[in-house]
């Protein structure tokens, strides 16, 4: 008897914009299968291809070769129950909506009747809130929250879709250690029910707190997170890389986020990506 669908399943996908002879594609032959119970990190330089990764999984494009499925179907059959959670989302400090209001957003493809929700969906948006520990931001204004609050809360709007899916974009930029520690505690918890794809130039996060890493620059390799190395790394940038580590007094090193995680002997510490060659 065959199992479940995996979550993501793309086999040999190209894609370049557009497409010119003697160019070479954004993503090359690229091939990933991310399961039900996944925990992964998508970790590469900038152009690397990871933004144009994640619009073919949410069926934004389509690769000029390669198939690619979401949840057993083409992407854009599946859009609706993926949820996606951008880099820093920027919130106009003059935008009237409260906490509740975004978060309701993430039911606009379930109502029949656009901006105006059901009992129902306003049930479900307090759930998600209360499944990311902001049930009491409810009513406040979006502009006044922190970026940690504020990350918690477009992770709570993406559950509300009935999400089987996250997939998160840079979500620790511009958040604080402290928030940070809760915000890793927090993605943990979700993916004891929900598979998670998630895009870091964080070392000490996709090296600590994931099951595993896919490392990418234009070409694909997956590696468990256990064996991200410096080496690992270098391969990837195609060249030497600068380490910062910090001891563990130090504010910047990563202490684990309650979920018994350690930061490995090879890459603990903060990995600024830059190239020393």
């Amino acid at each position: 008897m065959n199992g479940p669908d995996p979550a993501i399943e793309i086999n040999n996908v190209t894609f370049g914009y557009p497409p010119q002879p003697g160019v070479e594609p954004v993503l090359e032959d690229v091939t990933l299968r991310v399961e039900t119970d996944d925990y992964l990190g998508v970790k590469g330089p900038n152009g690397g291809g990871k933004t144009t990764l994640l619009k073919i999984i949410l069926g934004l494009i389509e690769p000029q070769k390669g198939q690619v499925t979401v949840l057993g179907k083409p992407p854009l059959a599946t859009r609706s129950l993926v949820g996606y959670v951008p880099q820093q989302a920027w919130v106009d400090p003059s935008t009237p909506a409260d906490v509740l209001d975004v978060v309701l957003m993430g039911r606009l493809g379930h109502s029949a009747w656009g901006w105006r929700y059901q009992r129902a969906h306003v049930d479900a948006a307090l759930a998600a809130l209360e499944q990311t520990d902001t049930q009491e931001l409810a009513h406040r204004s979006i502009a006044s929250l922190s970026g940690g609050q504020r990350q918690r809360v477009l992770i709570a709007r993406a559950l509300a879709s009935d999400a089987r899916l996250l997939l998160l974009d840079e979500p620790t930029a511009g958040v604080d250690m402290h928030m940070n520690r809760g915000l890793t505690d927090l993605l943990h918890r979700l993916n004891e029910t929900i598979p998670i794809v998630l895009v870091s130039h964080d070392i000490a996060l996709v090296s600590t707190h994931l099951k595993r890493v896919a490392c990418l620059n234009r070409r694909l390799a997956c590696h468990a997170a256990t064996e991200l190395t410096s080496d690992v790394v270098s391969e990837m940038y195609h060249g030497d890389v600068k380490w910062i580590r910090h001891d563990d007094n130090c504010p910047l090193a990563d202490p684990g986020c309650g979920r018994d995680c350690t930061a490995g002997s090879d890459t603990a510490g903060v990995d600024k990506g830059e190239r020393t060659g």
